[in-house]
């Protein structure tokens, strides 16, 4: 019989891993994009945040419509589907 076992903790995954990066992030109604800043456990501050209307091609150098925020953005951890860097702006 085998036994399978954690032989390591790994730091830096994930949100906290994006910190200063330019990421998506795909909500329940939204998409989003912006510097990540901050992380905690509820939420998360996005800079030069836009919201993305429509994608394009995803290897694209721009979105093909997505609109600047007034400020920083803060999207709900609860509402976020998936997250990942981009080369967009």
């Amino acid at each position: 019989m085998s036994m399978r076992r954690i032989v390591e903790d790994v730091s830096g995954e994930g949100l906290e891993g994006l910190l200063g990066e330019t990421i998506a992030v795909w909500g329940v109604n939204y998409i989003y994009s912006g510097k990540l800043v901050a992380v905690n456990d509820s939420e998360i501050k996005l800079v030069d945040a836009k919201v993305v209307y429509e994608t394009g091609e995803l290897g694209a150098a721009e979105w093909k419509d997505a609109q600047q925020l007034p400020s920083d953005w803060y999207i709900r951890l609860s509402a976020v589907e998936s997250y990942g860097k981009v080369a967009h702006d």
